[in-house]
């Protein structure tokens, strides 16, 4: 079963994308190829990434050309901004799921396994694990989206819209299907596009960029679930990455990244140690690669 990896990234995350790469490289088995998705002027940077099963493309093949980066000036330029017409403000993560989103299009892999770029494997896995039979394997956890969780609220308000379900929903708590290490189906993935564009009258693009509530994970798996009632899906809460989400107890010599890989979960095959939290690199580089 052939499956694309997908990743989208940017400069800063050179080197953190570089180590996703080794350490797939090493321990993803199977029959995969990984897309690295990047702003145009990022090319020249990401190509030293290119080989038999890794290939760099060009955001321009994925967005309108009425979408286009410009340097932010709220932050003199250090920052990227996407601007068009046809949507509101967009950073650099908003636009990292739209890439994403955008493949649906352009691949013909059965199976998408989304890889963020400060993400590491360190255990054998082939993401043909990712099906049972026909269905593929859908990250779920069952209510544990609450009250209290603003952006989450948001999320949810919006992908109701998008999926015409505007009002059907209640109150919370709701479930959450967000994680950096997850399976999607290509043909599922084309579908939701081409159901927003039934909803919208326009463009999937367009009607996803008129606000910038955008969380992919959310319009996927609520697509799965409230339009297509879980068809070609199976799910499961078991997460395949573990996550460092703070910096809460890290000490300067990274002497807490043995902890932390000793809290992973027999069936976690990768961690995700968050790029602010400021781990030096090359001590998680130590701890993944042989």
């Amino acid at each position: 079963m052939r499956t694309a990896v997908v990743t989208a990234s940017y400069a800063v995350d050179l080197e953190r994308c570089r180590l996703l790469s080794d350490s797939m490289d090493v321990w993803l088995n199977g029959d995969w190829t990984h897309y690295i998705l990047v702003e145009q002027r990022d090319l020249e940077l990401f190509r030293a990434l290119t080989g038999p099963r890794r290939v760099v493309v060009d955001e321009r093949e994925i967005l309108p050309d009425w979408l286009r980066p410009f340097p932010d000036p709220l932050s003199f330029g250090r920052r990227r901004m996407w601007l068009g017409p046809h949507a509101m403000p967009l950073r650099g993560w908003h636009v990292q799921q739209l890439r994403r989103l955008g493949m649906g299009r352009l691949l013909d892999e059965p199976a998408i396994f989304s890889a963020d770029s400060d993400v590491a494997l360190l255990r054998s896995f082939d993401p043909a694990g990712l099906w049972q039979g026909d269905k593929l394997k859908l990250y779920r956890r069952d209510n544990a989206t609450i009250a209290a969780m603003a952006d989450h609220l948001r999320w949810i308000k919006r992908t109701d819209a998008l999926l015409g379900r505007a009002g059907e929903t209640g109150p919370p708590p709701y479930h959450d299907y967000i994680n950096t290490l997850i399976g999607w189906r290509t043909d599922t993935l084309r579908a939701l596009l081409e159901h927003i564009e039934s909803v919208s009258g326009e463009n999937w693009m367009r009607a996803i960029t008129r606000s910038r509530a955008i969380s992919e994970c959310t319009f996927y798996g609520r697509f799965v679930d409230e339009v297509r009632q879980g068809a070609g899906h199976v799910h499961t809460d078991r997460s395949l990455c573990h996550v460092m989400w703070n910096g809460s107890g890290r000490s300067p010599q990274g002497g807490d990244i043995a902890g932390f890989l000793a809290g992973m979960e027999p069936q976690q095959v990768g961690i995700g140690i968050q790029s602010f939290i400021g781990h030096d690199l090359a001590d998680i580089r130590r701890a993944v690669l042989p």
